[in-house]
């Protein structure tokens, strides 16, 4: 199963963190299928590449909880509710 889901990089106590999907049994660290976009938590800046997005939850990918959180601050699910509902 494909997941969204954060993958670290930066450096020591200045974490940012990519937006992937990734297949659901690798490491974080992993190989991603698809950079889709950027979180960086210290600035509270998000990049979201909307139509990759779209394209892995229409083909059934599963975000994670952290991700779920992140896509509703930014008005994702609002935005596109007609797609999800």
């Amino acid at each position: 199963m494909v997941k969204l889901r954060l993958k670290r990089c930066g450096r020591k106590q200045r974490a940012v963190y990519r937006i992937v999907a990734i297949d659901g049994r690798s490491p974080r660290e992993g190989k991603d299928l698809c950079k889709m976009g950027f979180y960086d938590p210290i600035n509270s800046q998000t990049y979201l590449n909307i139509p990759a997005i779209l394209y892995f939850l229409e083909k059934g990918a599963q975000p994670t909880g952290t991700l779920f959180d992140i896509f509703k601050r930014a008005g994702f699910f609002y935005k596109f509710r007609k797609k999800f509902n």
